[in-house]
């Protein structure tokens, strides 16, 4: 994470000075839950597990790991590795959904379980911003689709901040993956860096041509919460793909809300948009800027 944080130029003085490090606003991560690690202590204000129609509340766990890890880049402090590995808004709290399972895959009925939760409890908890780091395989079906769409638009119609991920599917054109084809949702690619690492991440344009992504993020190699943290095991684990760009954008997100509380969901986009850096070498890539955005 400390690469990642370098490569958006995340340390500027509203970062350095600990003023926008994410207090004050709760994100919600749609995934495969969420182990007890010590950096995400005190933090975490609800669990719930919507797998196979579960609906109870349960003691936090991830039988998979990837939504430790992407939890982890959104809010991770860093404590076990002296903050070095520090998530881009390491003091926002977490409402974390299981609607995956040890797989990383779910029925589409579980994730829009998780959708319609956060729509009925996001006023009462607050919650500003939602990572959703799934991506429908192909051959989903047109209804299947719809109802995809139209449920995370209900919750960008609420003025939350949604972002998703393209998906692994690309590079070739339209093929962005599922809920990112939204027009209103911010859809996060994965940044290309270094060599020797394959570019899948999904690309538009979108069946209604939608350029997508709306911007790209580190996500490749990213280092961030292992879902068995031990001191065999290690508190830290790499994984990759726009599963953990994603996240990058939406702690991004969370520290300009704690600058501008005020501010719409619609400015947040926009300011993204406007803030991002095109890449060298790239093809029209666009990059997260934090420095730029913050300011």
């Amino acid at each position: 994470m400390d690469r990642v944080r370098q490569l958006v130029r995340y340390w500027c003085d509203d970062t350095f000075s600990g003023k926008c490090l994410g207090k004050g606003v709760t994100a919600a991560v749609l995934d495969t839950g969420l182990a007890p690690h010590p950096d995400f202590r005190g933090r975490v204000r609800v669990f719930l597990d919507l797998t196979k129609g579960k609906k109870q509340l349960r003691q936090p766990y991830d039988d998979s790991g990837h939504g430790t890890h992407v939890a982890g880049i959104l809010a991770g402090d860093g404590r076990m590795s002296g903050g070095l590995l520090a998530g881009m808004a390491p003091e926002a709290e977490l409402v974390i959904l299981k609607v995956l399972d040890e797989k990383g895959e779910g029925s589409i009925e579980d994730i829009l379980r998780g959708i319609r939760w956060v729509e009925e409890n996001a006023a009462r908890l607050g919650i500003r911003v939602v990572n959703i780091s799934v991506g429908a395989k192909s051959g989903l079906g047109e209804e299947k689709e719809r109802r995809l769409l139209s449920a995370v638009e209900m919750l960008w119609d609420q003025n939350l901040v949604v972002t998703v991920s393209a998906g692994n599917q690309g590079p070739g054109e339209g093929s962005v993956a599922v809920p990112g084809t939204s027009r209103k949702i911010i859809t996060v690619g994965a940044l290309k860096t270094g060599t020797g690492v394959l570019n899948c991440s999904g690309r538009g344009p979108t069946r209604e041509c939608v350029v997508k992504p709306d911007l790209f993020a580190p996500g490749y190699l990213i280092r961030s919460c292992s879902h068995r943290p031990g001191r065999r095991s290690g508190y830290y684990t790499a994984k990759s793909g726009t599963s953990m760009a994603a996240p990058v954008v939406c702690g991004a997100a969370a520290l300009y809300l704690c600058k501008y509380p005020e501010a719409s969901n619609t400015e947040v986009k926009l300011r993204l948009l406007q803030t991002a850096l095109k890449t060298e070498g790239g093809k029209g890539e666009r990059c997260l800027d934090v420095k730029h955005f913050l300011h």
